[in-house]
């Protein structure tokens, strides 16, 4: 499987590659303002930053370290996170030099009210206070429980985000939602002196990944791979497993290649969406990494996903994709170079079950709140992304 994209991630292997731009003139206008980059830190060696997120919600980080390293470039980046984040960002070229294993912390991995969470907490926080933090940096959250974490690595300057109910760091800026997480997040690390970095690819994908996915999946007479991603961890974000095998089906039609992918948890709706489709698609339920996923949606021609991690992981590699979003989730998932995005929209307001508006409002119910997207439109964007790619 060779990639298109190669030559680009090329240029993702500097530490101090690239991306970005802004979602809209009104929004790119105001990151330039100067006025909108505080001055940087003097001396600065060790920066902390904290990412306990999940797949989706760390790729939106994935700007504001980008600039971060660009305006510190000799110092060591850490991120504060999870364990899949130390197994995707090991030896992987990047603004991140290393990942720090954080335990649950209360309101950051536990239950606001967990009698046991600051105790597991305090030998880490006194290894973080050891190792002499200069810039600390909250990318998680409106920080009503992330802001007095981070405060206590003890570093020289706190820099994030402040809801209502959060206490505020040495520089903050107002947390606001929605809005678009890229941009939102690229104002925090303006507030450490880091204007927005240039565009280009915001995640590189090594050679390791491209060999993962090869073992998994070679696409025969150069027919370009398209890849459906009908899972997700929120059952509100789904589609209908009968709508992906609509669109997958067209997509074959046209001469692409068809995987499913999901992970063990999805085998089911991976299951449906083949079994629906008239012609044979693969099943990639549980073949692959995350870096093998990456590797596979380097060299694929596009994405047809709900919206979910791995659609985000794809926009942030450069893999042109169709996102099926709810309304307010599009505002907070739009990447920052629009073109590689086709969007199909759900404006629903209410749920199908109770009737109740769900904007400001989190009924109990879980049906999906994007089934009435019309096949037709995804189908349309889908097969004109693949004849571009072609």
């Amino acid at each position: 499987m060779s990639s298109r994209r190669a030559q680009a991630n090329t240029r993702g292997t500097s530490r101090a590659s690239g991306s970005v731009a802004g979602a809209a003139v009104a929004a790119q206008a105001q990151l330039q303002a100067p006025a909108q980059v505080r001055d940087k830190l003097d001396n600065v060696n060790r920066i902390a930053v904290l990412v306990p997120h999940s797949v989706g919600d760390f790729v939106f980080t994935l700007p504001a370290l980008h600039a971060l390293r660009l305006a510190y470039p000799q110092a060591e980046l850490a991120l504060v996170g999870q364990p899949w984040q130390c197994a995707l960002l090991h030896g992987r070229p990047g603004p991140v030099d290393k990942v720090v294993l954080m335990p649950p912390y209360p309101g950051v991995g536990l239950a606001a009210d967990d009698p046991c969470g600051d105790s597991a907490a305090a030998a880490f926080l006194e290894q973080m206070q050891a190792a002499r933090i200069d810039l600390a940096v909250q990318l998680f959250g409106g920080g009503r429980y992330s802001n007095p974490f981070v405060q206590r690595f003890g570093a020289r300057l706190a820099v994030g985000h402040r809801a209502d109910d959060a206490p505020p760091l040495d520089r903050w800026v107002r947390y606001a939602v929605p809005n678009n997480r890229r941009l939102a997040l690229l104002e925090v690390a303006a507030l450490a002196g880091a204007p927005p970095p240039p565009l280009g690819d915001e995640f590189a994908v090594t050679e390791a990944d491209r060999a993962e996915a090869a073992k998994v999946f070679r696409v025969c007479a150069g027919r370009p791979l398209a890849v459906l991603q009908p899972g997700s961890t929120d059952p509100r974000r789904c589609w209908p497993a009968e709508s992906f095998a609509a669109v997958g089906t067209a997509l074959a039609k046209a001469g692409a290649a068809v995987a499913v992918n999901g992970t063990a948890s999805e085998a089911a709706v991976v299951r449906a969406v083949i079994d629906a489709m008239a012609w044979p698609a693969i099943d990639l339920t549980g073949r692959l990494s995350l870096a093998g996923l990456c590797g596979l949606l380097d060299g694929a021609a596009l994405m047809v996903s709900n919206d979910t991690g791995p659609l985000h992981l794809a926009l942030a590699i450069g893999t042109p994709s169709v996102g099926i979003f709810w309304f307010t989730n599009l505002i907070d998932g739009t990447p920052l170079r629009q073109h590689l995005l086709r969007s199909a929209l759900s404006l629903r307001l209410h749920c199908p079950v109770c009737g109740a508006e769900n904007v400001r409002y989190r009924c109990p119910h879980d049906p999906s709140f994007v089934s009435d997207v019309p096949v037709e439109q995804v189908t349309e964007l889908a097969v004109s992304l693949l004849r571009s790619a072609s």
